[in-house]
């Protein structure tokens, strides 16, 4: 059997980090249909696009696509595509394994990590309702603010203030958590942790805790509780052995799922998966690296992992299985890794981004 796949290159170091993936996912013989497809900065300097009609076309076939990193300017610029094809694809949820592989530098290693991070992905701050500084529309929010604040003033002018939206529905946070405790019940997780700021913003997140209470109450076979976000920060540091699947709001869920990477070497080794009824798209959860663009240098395992998560998707769960050992025999083994993954960070025995992923093909074959 074939599968049809899209495979989105991206752009910085994309395209380097999507051949490697393909090559690996190509060596557990697995039969791939790939339609390419370009996205981000690169397509946009060629056609005044950075997210072409194609791209969703493709992916709406596929139903399953696999994205290789995409710039997202800071403060100007198109908004982040990402969050784009997430919201047009009903792409509600963001899932992202963090799991200790041995040979990783990481100061837990002792104590190994395993802790799914589930987030929620079309809401919240990420929703973009933003209103720019010195907008009339601005102005008239001030007004209201300053008077649902009864008599207190709140904000000044609007010439030096912009001001986000932050929407939490019930069906939303219903639909997030779940899919955090369906994820638990088929993977064999014990527990599920709800992370929020309910204590402040008792109306957005006191909705989202409300709602995860009441749907813990059909899982009786998997273990709740919740946790404040900040507090959560400190638990995963000081002992992250406690956590298991932590469902988390948008914002949250950014935050602590590059904190968790954290926690098991890096974001070089996060794979993540955007489920939707209709579709997924698997990504690293690290960003483009512009600046090693071309350089054959950065570390492809995070989108391997991410294609290794679309084998299981796709129900080849031996090819995964395969996949993500040889992925683990690799880096325990030390030889054949990125610079990153080296205890000297200029160890001259450091390979390449291709030289990686020919090692990683060797131990399939």
């Amino acid at each position: 059997m074939a599968y049809d796949v899209t495979l989105i290159l991206g752009d910085g170091t994309g395209p380097e980090l999507a051949a490697a993936a393909r090559q690996c996912i190509d060596a557990t013989g697995v039969k791939i249909n790939w339609d390419v497809q370009e996205a981000g900065v690169d397509v946009m300097a060629k056609t005044g696009n950075p997210l072409p009609a194609s791209v969703l076309e493709s992916v709406r076939r596929t139903r399953c696509a696999l994205k290789a990193p995409i710039t997202t300017p800071i403060g100007t610029g198109f908004r982040s595509i990402n969050v784009y094809l997430r919201q047009e694809l009903g792409l509600f949820a963001c899932i992202r394994p963090c799991k200790y592989y041995l040979g990783v530098r990481t100061l837990y290693d002792k104590n190994p990590v395993d802790i799914v991070i589930v987030r929620e992905n079309t809401e919240d701050l990420y929703a973009g309702i933003e209103f720019e500084r010195g907008d009339s529309k601005t102005a008239e929010l001030i007004a209201e603010i300053n008077r649902l604040a009864s008599g207190r003033k709140i904000l000044t002018s609007s010439e030096e203030t912009g001001i986000s939206i932050k929407p939490i529905s019930e069906s939303g946070s219903r639909q997030i958590v779940k899919c955090a405790f369906d994820y638990a019940r088929e993977n064999n997780r014990k527990k599920v942790t709800a992370v929020h700021k309910a204590n402040i913003m008792k109306f957005s997140d006191g909705l989202y805790l409300e709602i995860a209470r009441d749907v813990a109450k059909e899982y009786p076979d998997i273990e709740f509780e919740d946790r404040i976000v900040d507090n959560m920060c400190m638990q995963l540091v000081q002992k992250p052995e406690l956590y298991d699947v932590v469902v988390l709001p948008n914002l949250y869920g950014d935050i602590l799922s590059d904190l968790a990477a954290g926690l098991v070497g890096g974001l070089g080794v996060a794979p993540g998966v955007n489920l939707g009824p209709d579709g997924a798209v698997f990504e690293a959860t690290h960003g483009s690296a512009p600046k090693y663009k071309g350089l054959n240098k950065v570390n492809p395992t995070a989108v391997i992992l991410s294609g290794m998560l679309a084998l299981r998707y796709l129900g080849e769960k031996d090819a995964a299985q395969r996949l993500e050992n040889a992925v683990a025999a690799v880096i325990a083994e030390g030889k054949s890794v990125t610079y990153d993954m080296k205890a000297d960070r200029n160890d001259p025995a450091a390979v390449g981004t291709r030289e990686m992923a020919d090692a990683i093909c060797q131990k399939l074959a």
